[in-house]
């Protein structure tokens, strides 16, 4: 295992415990105790993955996140904050985190998630095509009967793994708890604003890639034109 880690923390003692669980599953990791440091350092050598503090000197974590979501979007990034306020994560994930995670927190949780966002962000293939689709994971492009298409940090993620999930109806709680990391309570208005937004963008205002699934949740599954019979 060769992945780096960086951790952003000011608490010296959190710092050494988190450097001790990460390097004892296998990662390398370099610390940090402020973000400026830490974002001159990712524009130079970019590691596989970010653990972000968000109450931390001369820059917070979240205005450290939005200034390297403007010209990364696809390192994946935990926040591990005392913050733990419902809004406090709302806020985080809506700003470009892919994870979040409150402290005091477990060891092995830790290194759990850190896997998980791993495993979702390094997929073992990184061309997924449709017959009109072309997702290139690794460079974080995705092209439409090769016509490139912008999307936004969220709708990447949600297409891709809609896509990857064809065979089956993906449940709403799933999917926000997959993309945004934690159930959005009375906040599921999120996930219908970004398939709106990812129809519009695909042409898609007959559901030719996204099917609603009635108070389930939704399904990838690509309608051609020519066979409407």
């Amino acid at each position: 295992m060769n992945e780096r880690i960086y951790v952003i923390e000011d608490d010296l003692n959190i710092q050494e415990i988190i450097k001790l669980s990460l390097e004892t599953s296998g990662y390398q990791v370099t610390l940090f105790d402020n973000a400026i440091e830490a974002i001159d350092k990712i524009k130079e050598y970019e590691p596989s993955l970010a653990i972000f503090d968000v109450m931390l000197p001369k820059m917070d974590g979240i205005t450290a996140i939005k200034k390297i979501r403007e010209v990364n979007k696809t390192l994946p990034i935990l926040i591990l904050s005392a913050k733990d306020r419902e809004i406090d994560k709302v806020n985080g994930l809506d700003n470009g985190c892919d994870d979040y995670m409150t402290k005091p927190f477990g060891v092995l949780e830790l290194c759990a998630r850190v896997r998980s966002l791993l495993r979702r962000t390094n997929p073992k293939s990184s061309i997924i095509e449709t017959p009109t689709l072309k997702i290139d994971k690794s460079k974080h492009i995705f092209k439409q009967n090769d016509k490139k298409i912008d999307l936004t940090h969220k709708e990447y993620q949600l297409l891709l793994y809609l896509i990857e999930n064809k065979e089956r109806v993906v449940e709403r709680e799933e999917l926000l708890n997959t993309i945004w990391g934690y159930d959005f309570i009375g906040e599921s208005r999120a996930l219908d604003v970004h398939i709106r937004s990812l129809r519009s963008k695909l042409g898609d205002d007959g559901n030719h890639y996204i099917q609603t699934i009635r108070s389930v949740g939704y399904r990838f599954i690509e309608m051609r034109e020519d066979n409407d019979d």
